[in-house]
């Protein structure tokens, strides 16, 4: 076969002008068919057109539009391009449009126009072929513009058997939608499928228990010198904690006190000694007394013996002054005896008393601070929040009832004695309590409780400890203290949800009832599946709910 010197070039929908320009410029031939889809836009324009002219032009190479759109056949006309339906049919230059001279002078790029070409001639030669060529091919048929794939043989073939028909380009749009839709229920249908296998499935699994609640009284002692938990004795050990309060308390003065004139007077004592010793002066200041009035002297005493009376002298002293020690007409006395105070074998003979006056005011006494004081220490729940704090964040039981006041600091706003209508009282007070481990007070407890149950078919599931009562029985300090708890044990099915969860995962309703039902204390079991196709207990134990009902409860 004759090689045709040509290329042949498909050209694409999308492809550009450049693009065009630069498939010319790459082929190897001097002709060159540029095979042009329905459509192409890109030569529409009748500048791209006269590019692509002078592209072939420059590089002295002849293209042939094949192509059957008539409105791209006046442009490729206009500017002098060759243009044939097939690449079987011999290329012409269209007619030219019906342009008005400056069209014409629009069109005209300034270069020298293309002689007239033979509208007959062949494309063989108008490549410039030698005539024994053009003569081998015209021995055959018609020349036809073949398709010239030096690289694989099956594209000769290709372009031999669509010769006769015109190339057909794919609806890449419709394609890509369809590509679309086809992806996009895939997608659907795989994310529906998680959703109903992973998502949605759910099991609810009721179950209904027979439980016995007992009433469990034990004695314990906690203790800060124990260091390990001894069941036999019922000793915990136990820690100590502390905190400091600060609280304040106000309350209304209930002391009277007499603020009037005091009384006054004089006594003179006497005593009876052995004659052989002078008895000793008693000084001022010292509080004679009669009828529960005292008062106190304001002189010296001193001693004279006044006489004898059976074998021993008789002393006297002088005359000394006395007021009474509060003020009030009660202190207004006769003339009697008075006792002295320190003095036991001296008795003091005085005179009327007089002057005393009646002056009652209100004053606190020392029993309206007592009353105080008791109040704040009886008001320790601040304390007792606080402790209980400290032994949450130390992951211990708290016994608060086992709190007690240490030191106290006691201020007031006026003493005992002071005239006042009421007195503040603040106390700063040193808390203690003791907590022990939960773990070491649940083991008495159920050791107690088990005494009562069946353990092989019950178990303690509440030991009480949350709602028990505790009573303090002795305390022998602060680190060291007897305690009585009652508490309400409850016991029956022992059911681990978690452990069950993994037990029944991916059984089916039956098989999921005779796991259940085997558990102690187990009355009925209901199993609920949704939606409604799901017929296993799912996997994850985060979409299984597992409901314990106590049915009944016996106090022993």
């Amino acid at each position: 076969m004759v090689d045709a010197a040509k290329d042949t070039i498909y050209i694409d929908i999308d492809d550009e002008i450049t693009s065009i320009i630069d498939k010319v410029d790459s082929a190897k031939h001097k002709i060159v068919a540029l095979v042009l889809p329905k459509r192409a836009t890109v030569l529409q324009s009748v500048v791209n057109m006269k590019l692509l002219k002078r592209t072939a032009d420059e590089q002295t190479k002849k293209v042939v539009l094949i192509t059957s759109e008539p409105s791209l056949l006046p442009l490729a006309g206009g500017v002098g391009l060759y243009v044939a339906k097939t690449l079987q049919s011999k290329p012409a230059i269209p007619s030219p449009p019906q342009e008005t001279e400056a069209a014409e002078a629009l069109i005209d790029d300034g270069t020298e126009p293309e002689p007239d070409l033979d509208k007959n001639a062949p494309v063989g030669e108008l490549a410039g072929l030698p005539a024994e060529d053009r003569a081998s091919k015209l021995a055959g048929a018609e020349e036809t513009i073949d398709i010239d794939n030096l690289e694989d043989e099956a594209s000769v073939k290709k372009a031999k058997k669509n010769r006769a028909s015109k190339i057909k380009i794919p609806n890449f749009d419709k394609f890509r939608v369809r590509l679309f839709l086809i992806g996009g229920g895939l997608i659907l249908l795989i994310i529906f499928w998680f959703l109903a296998t992973h998502v949605w499935p759910k099991a609810k699994i009721t179950i209904k228990t027979n439980s016995v609640a007992l009433n469990s009284n034990i004695s314990f002692t906690a203790d800060t010198a124990a260091k390990s938990l001894d069941p036999t004795n019922n000793i915990v050990p136990a820690t100590v904690k502390d905190v400091k309060e600060n609280d304040s308390q106000k309350v209304s003065a209930t002391g009277q006190k007499n603020i009037g004139n005091p009384a006054t007077g004089t006594l003179s004592m006497t005593t009876t000694t052995d004659c052989a010793s002078p008895v000793s002066p008693v000084p001022a200041g010292v509080t004679v007394s009669a009828n529960n009035s005292s008062f106190t002297t304001s002189d010296i005493a001193n001693f004279n013996p006044t006489g004898i009376q059976s074998g021993k002298c008789i002393w006297t002293s002088n005359s000394v002054g006395v007021t009474s020690q509060g003020g009030g007409a009660k202190y207004n006395l006769s003339a009697q005896d008075y006792a002295v105070s320190g003095y036991p074998g001296v008795t003091g003979q005085g005179s009327q008393m007089a002057g005393g006056t009646d002056n009652n005011v209100t004053v606190v006494s020392q029993s309206d601070i007592d009353s105080a004081k008791q109040k704040i220490t009886d008001n320790n729940a601040k304390a007792k929040d606080a402790l209980t704090q400290q032994f949450k964040g130390s992951n211990l039981f708290a016994l608060v009832a086992t709190i007690l006041p240490g030191t106290q600091t006691v201020t007031t706003s006026a003493k005992a004695g002071d005239q006042a209508s009421d007195v503040t009282v603040a106390v700063e007070t040193d808390y203690t309590m003791l907590g022990v481990n939960r773990a070491d007070l649940k083991k008495l407890v159920e050791n107690d409780a088990k005494k009562h149950i069946d353990t092989t078919k019950q178990a303690i599931t509440n030991d009480g400890l949350d709602t028990a009562s505790f009573t303090l029985s002795s305390k022998k300090s602060a680190n060291n203290q007897s305690l009585a708890v009652q508490t309400n044990v409850v016991a029956g099915a022992e059911i681990n949800a978690t452990n069950l969860k993994q037990q029944i995962a991916g059984k089916k309703k039956g098989d999921v009832i005779l796991t259940v039902q085997q558990l102690p204390s187990v009355v009925s079991v209901n199993v609920n599946f949704s939606p409604f196709w799901v017929d296993k207990t799912p996997s994850n134990p985060k979409k299984v709910t597992i409901d314990v009902q106590k049915t009944q409860q016996v106090t022993q």
